[in-house]
């Protein structure tokens, strides 16, 4: 079935990208895995995915953790449809980080991603993540050493966040990654207190990307076409990272690349949408124990129903199923129902 559609999909030449902007597809973790990472890169728009955080804080891990995150280290470090994938690293040890990111290298990551933005407490509670906003110091440390210990043609991007309580640090912070030679810096343009919240501040970008010698990537809420081109006139950013948005609209990176061009091209229906639901969750099956195999896909329907009314209805007669085997059989027999309701 994902071969099928892949092939499908594959025909649509208006995917690939331009040489103007930049879409970057963001790690979600739980949900944004490597099958997630082949549908949305399938459907297009996509210049790089970057996976979910590898964990970095007592040793040097073995392939089979790298491998995990990012199965696409087999395949020449890119998705089916040719995005290059980016493993992201998250710890505070400069040496340690750095000693893992040759493990990446060596296993043929095309790019190493370090996570500084993620605001979840069990993670910054632990010296990871955004905690390291409070200290630039030790955050250009470890983006110096990253740097140092891969081959000057592997880029080392950083991923921040305006600061941890407030904005007061911002521009330390980037002259931190700045100095520390990263080759790209994303900011989600919010601090770490207001967490997934909006607004985004997107003007807190436009100085340091005018100013900064390398790309500033904008990141934070980012739902629509017509968000993406706003937040490139206040941020002065020419690049840009989805997240939550590309899981509510699977086609959201193709339409914001019609929109650059002027194009108002039809978005996905629900009947397009929904055999990707079933991909997903039959591509999954393995990845996940049985216990927690239906999760990932109640996740992605939780994000689908803020643009498709179907997906919540879907999402109500399916949240307590929990065997993978009930919930496929339920994808067979509930959503037919739903779409013909539509």
């Amino acid at each position: 079935m994902l071969y099928a559609w892949r092939a499908m999909m594959n025909s649509d030449t208006t995917k690939h990208p331009s040489a103007d902007h930049r879409l970057v597809l963001a790690p979600m973790e739980g949900v944004i895995d490597s099958v997630m990472r082949d549908l949305l890169t399938t459907i297009g728009g996509y210049d790089r995915c970057v996976t979910e955080f590898v964990r970095v804080s007592q040793t040097i891990l073995p392939s089979r953790v790298f491998h995990r995150l990012c199965p696409e280290l087999l395949t020449g470090g890119r998705t089916p449809a040719g995005t290059p994938v980016f493993l992201q690293l998250l710890g505070n040890n400069p040496d340690l980080m750095a000693r893992n990111a040759q493990v990446a290298e060596a296993l043929g990551a095309p790019g190493i991603d370090l996570n500084f933005g993620c605001p979840a407490k069990t993670v910054n509670k632990s010296q990871g993540g955004a905690v390291l906003l409070k200290t630039p110091d030790l955050l250009g440390a470890v983006c110096a050493e990253v740097r140092a210990a891969v081959a000057p043609e592997i880029p080392v991007t950083a991923k921040i966040r305006l600061g941890f309580e407030d904005d007061d640090s911002f521009e330390a912070i980037v002259k931190a990654a700045v100095d520390g030679g990263v080759s790209e810096l994303t900011v989600h343009a919010k601090t770490r207190r207001q967490g997934y919240r909006p607004p985004a501040h997107w003007s807190r970008l436009a100085q340091i990307a005018n100013d900064a010698r390398l790309p500033i990537i904008a990141n934070g809420e980012l739902w629509s076409p017509s968000d993406v081109i706003r937040c490139g006139t206040v941020s002065h950013c020419k690049d840009f990272m989805l997240a939550r948005g590309a899981l509510c609209r699977p086609d959201l990176a193709r339409a914001v690349r019609h929109a650059w061009h002027g194009l108002n091209t039809p978005a996905m229906t629900w009947a397009e949408v929904f055999p990707l639901l079933q991909i997903f969750l039959r591509s999954n099956a393995h990845a996940y124990e049985p216990r927690h195999a239906c999760n990932p896909l109640k996740q992605w329907l939780v994000y689908l129903k803020h643009y498709f009314p179907q997906a919540g209805a879907l999402f109500s007669s399916v949240k307590r199923i929990r065997d993978f085997e009930e919930m496929d059989l339920a994808l067979e027999t509930i959503a037919p129902k739903l779409s013909e309701a539509a």
